[in-house]
């Protein structure tokens, strides 16, 4: 009895209605008033504004290549590839990226900032830089090539921002800082590309070939790789400083590929110079070609006399600037113009000596 009573007045009261979740007599419901914020911050609207500029001139790429679905190889078919990102270079649809993005692939198509979907033709590659630019089948109007800047004066704490594709999302902005500046990497050559720019901006499989951006929305490297044991974004990625692009990509236009110059010798493997001479730092020059640059500079190889093997000169610096291997050498004259003449600091018989020695473009 009691039992009842005390369940008639719950219910009567309302509270019994309220434990179930109706309520006899239901308030309104009605959202909560949102709370003003005020005005969005100049750091905020300063990325805000580099993202609106900058992203018309990024691009999205995907790849092909050719499969046959038959013993024979008759029944060939077109299969996706891979992807990756890219922007516009100039006005006459040239497009930069990744050598890697497009290595081995059939096909290349160009996704703009618009939608629209264009084929695109292989113009020229560098592998040692992992760079590559393409050219779009039909231009469009109005295209607009990213703002350049240099990595010259760059310093680590300097603001970035990356624009890519990451895992097929498209126009994805990432912000960080210039973590490190001076990395090496390998490229799909496995030659190494000094100087690289290291970012904690998140980069991921699909940023390659993107654009890294300084504060001012101008271009100062084309994100690269990271370095993650997962294979995503660990927070250390890295970029081809934009002064090696602009001055490769125009040599990629114009030729199809980066022009070297022949120094006219071919180098002893620093694991046999160790074995025979014991440890050296620079390179040592091997066979001297006959006629070539290293000859008429009067460098000399190694020789053999009887059972002696005698060192060939130790090239150690480049105008005044240290090196210490092969890929050092390279990098320090292919920076050079072709035709100019540079100063060679080399070890001969113990002593020092400098050697001037005329850069040649290598022949095919």
């Amino acid at each position: 009895m009691r039992r009842s009573l005390l369940f008639a007045g719950l219910l009567a009261t309302g509270v019994f209605a309220g434990w179930c979740g109706h309520a006899l007599t239901p308030a309104p419901v009605r959202p909560r008033a949102v709370e003003p914020r005020g005005p969005l911050p100049e750091w905020e609207l300063g990325s805000i504004r580099r993202f609106k500029e900058a992203a018309p001139s990024v691009v999205y790429i995907t790849t092909t290549e050719e499969r046959s679905r038959d013993f024979f190889g008759f029944d060939v078919v077109e299969a996706p590839a891979g992807s990756g990102t890219g922007f516009i270079w100039d006005e006459l649809g040239h497009v930069v990226t990744n050598f890697h993005v497009i290595q081995g692939a059939a096909r290349a198509y160009i996704t703009l900032s618009d939608g629209s979907r264009h084929e695109a033709s292989y113009v020229g590659g560098a592998p040692d830089k992992d760079l590559a630019v393409l050219q779009l089948a039909k231009t469009p109007p109005k295209l607009r090539p990213i703002p350049l800047g240099t990595s010259a004066d760059l310093q680590v704490g300097q603001a970035v921002l990356a624009i890519g594709n990451p895992f097929g999302l498209d126009q994805t902005l990432t912000t960080g800082v210039v973590s490190a500046l001076g990395r090496e990497i390998q490229s799909v050559t496995r030659r190494r590309i000094a100087g690289v720019i290291q970012t904690d901006a998140a980069i991921n499989p699909g940023n390659s070939g993107g654009p890294l951006l300084d504060s001012a929305g101008r271009l100062i490297g084309v994100n690269t790789a990271i370095q993650s044991p997962s294979g995503a974004s660990a927070g250390i990625g890295f970029a081809v400083p934009v002064d090696t692009v602009n001055r490769v990509v125009p040599q990629l236009i114009a030729r199809g590929k980066l022009e070297r110059p022949n120094l006219g010798f071919d180098p002893v493997d620093p694991r046999l110079v160790e074995r025979a001479f014991g440890p050296q730092k620079g390179v040592m020059v091997g066979k001297v070609t006959r006629g070539g640059a290293a000859a008429r500079a009067g460098l000399q190889g190694v020789t053999v006399e009887g059972r002696r093997v005698l060192a060939g000169d130790l090239i150690q610096g480049v105008n005044g600037r240290t090196v210490q291997d092969w890929d050092g050498l390279l990098d320090a004259v292919e920076a050079l113009p072709l035709g100019s003449s540079v100063g060679l600091d080399i070890q001969r018989e113990g002593r020092s000596r400098k050697v001037s020695i005329r850069l040649e473009a290598a022949r095919d």
